[in-house]
């Protein structure tokens, strides 16, 4: 997941970003984050939100949240070849290491639009996304 989702979750109980760290709690799927998503989802809650933070900590304890290890210069490379913008291609450099089957974003303007010319192992798409894939998988209503 990127910083967006987390931040997203905090903010609406409703919707697919909390949906997802249900989805979590139920043992449904694994959340990875990498630290530089985990150090921005802190730090904007802290300064947009700062009443938050609890449920930030709850989350993504609930969740069941894991952190992978800081990317590799290689990672950040790769990434930044195909994201411009340093603070999003450190986070998907992260995402690249961890070697996730989803990452989960918001963001419309470096990823989500550009997903196609990203080329990696694994789908760039929303919580929505991910969340209709299951049900899709698992042919849920």
């Amino acid at each position: 997941m990127d910083t967006s989702v987390i931040f997203v979750a905090v903010l609406s109980q409703s919707g697919g970003a909390r949906r997802l760290f249900n989805l979590a709690e139920a043992g449904i799927l694994e959340l990875i984050v990498g630290p530089t998503v985990l150090q921005e989802a802190d730090e904007v809650v802290r300064r947009k939100v700062p009443a938050s933070l609890p449920l930030l900590a709850q989350l993504l304890d609930m969740g069941q949240v894991e952190t992978c290890a800081a990317s590799r210069p290689k990672h950040l490379e790769l990434a930044q070849s195909m994201v411009a913008y340093m603070p999003d291609a450190r986070v998907l450099a992260e995402a690249i290491r961890a070697e996730p089957d989803w990452f989960v974003t918001h963001d419309k303007e470096h990823f989500l639009k550009a997903k196609k010319q990203i080329n990696l192992s694994f789908t760039i798409g929303t919580p929505g996304d991910l969340i209709q894939s299951i049900k899709d998988e698992y042919y849920l209503p």
